[in-house]
């Protein structure tokens, strides 16, 4: 993998932050784009564009297409077993919402549970808790260790014949625990329970096989894996997909429609109403593309060797406190740097041209169970280097030293 190839491919990179060349250390919240991502939507809006499903005209035929096709690529990418398990969603959060809102609103009620984990992003956190409100069932947290792995005999012990919905993280955006989807789906199924997974930190860094997992649903967003904002997807199981009731309204989700019922259109389209993301959709496409021809082993094993060459780097730095196992990790690192804070440490990194994460990270949950209120996060991606970790190194060394003579 020639990462310097790789890098030149991605415009934002080459530019000075600060007076210093931009080390962007930020790729959990959202990705960069490479070029072939923003020529595919600008050739989009300068070619095709038109809406999708309705005209019969070229242009609309064009972007239909490139929309379908767009559906098609997701599909093999996360292995489904055809492309209408594939829902378009804004993101991760709208793909959870949905489930929760559309699938378990109608399952759960009295005496069922709901079983996530402490380390869930806001995201799949606060969905669940409105369905407990709504309809009466409990929410079941899995154990987590000191290093915020969550074990298999744990989900054995945790998981019910009463458990209606399992879902959690495949990778933690914290902690950068990678869980064990496939056996806690294992473990759910044998409980007549279904299982959800937010892939936000996966699909961009690991190969995802949703039928090897037998995730009932899969979610994630196409900013953080070199697409678009505002794109993301809904993976379901068909039958599953089909059984739910759409929770927007509107043009192109329907079947029929008189004056006083209407009928809905098989999945996905039901779930799609209005104009969708059209150049997002292709935008996306692109980047599946692009991340398909550099390989996903290949950028597995990059991101993992980087986030592993950053805990030795980091570990070592004195008063330096890095949260998580150890390294064997996904691909970030999160930390708090003794007496400042992290939004100090941020500031001072971004004054050298390094960006970096600070705050509670959508988790705060997590981080009560910490014993923190926020957390500097640096983490990494298929442009990032160890160069750029030695800088971020030799950064938090100078942060430390100043902020140590300010105090002192």
């Amino acid at each position: 993998m020639n990462i310097h190839a790789i890098r030149e491919q991605f415009p934002i990179l080459h530019q000075e932050v600060n007076g210093h060349p931009l080390v962007y250390l930020d790729s959990a919240a959202s990705s960069q784009k490479p070029r072939s991502v923003i020529d595919a939507v600008k050739r989009y809006y300068e070619l095709d564009h038109a809406n999708v499903h309705r005209g019969v005209h070229t242009l609309g035929s064009r972007a239909t297409d490139a929309y379908e096709g767009a559906r098609e690529k997701v599909a093999k990418f996360l292995n489904a077993f055809t492309p209408e398990e594939i829902v378009f969603t804004r993101g991760t959060t709208t793909a959870l919402n949905l489930v929760a809102s559309s699938y378990a609103r109608s399952v759960c009620g009295e005496g069922d549970e709901i079983v996530i984990s402490k380390m869930e992003h806001h995201a799949n956190l606060i969905p669940w808790q409105q369905v407990a409100k709504a309809t009466g069932a409990t929410l079941k947290f899995f154990p987590m260790g000191e290093d915020g792995r969550i074990t298999v005999e744990d989900a054995e012990r945790t998981i019910t014949s009463n458990t209606k919905v399992v879902s959690i993280t495949h990778v933690s955006n914290v902690l950068g625990v990678v869980n064990p989807v496939k056996e806690i789906a294992a473990i759910a199924h044998r409980n007549g329970a279904v299982m959800v997974v937010d892939g936000a930190q996966s699909v961009p860094h690991m190969r995802v096989d949703v039928q090897d997992i037998d995730a009932d649903f899969y979610t994630f967003s196409g900013h953080k894996m070199c697409g678009p904002t505002g794109i993301g997807a809904l993976y379901g199981k068909k039958s599953l997909l089909n059984g739910m009731e759409p929770i927007e309204f509107g043009g192109e989700m329907i079947d029929f429609v008189d004056l006083h019922d209407a009928t809905w259109k098989e999945a996905p389209y039901r779930f799609e109403g209005g104009t969708p993301m059209i150049a997002g959709a292709v935008g996306l496409g692109a980047a599946v593309d692009f991340l398909q021809d550099i390989g996903m082993d290949n950028i597995d094993r990059h991101v993992k060797q980087l986030s592993a060459y950053a805990y030795d780097k980091l570990s070592v730095l004195e008063g330096l406190r890095i949260y998580g196992p150890g390294r064997d990790r996904a691909g970030l690192i999160t930390f708090n740097l003794e007496d400042v804070h992290p939004h100090d440490v941020a500031t001072v990194l971004d004054s050298k041209g390094i960006a970096i994460r600070a705050g509670h990270h959508c988790c705060q949950p997590l981080m009560r169970l910490l014993n923190v209120s926020a957390t500097a996060r640096a983490s990494f991606y298929i442009y990032n280097t160890e160069d750029e970790i030695d800088l971020l190194a030799d950064a938090l060394l100078q942060t430390k030293e100043f902020f140590g003579h300010a105090i002192g």
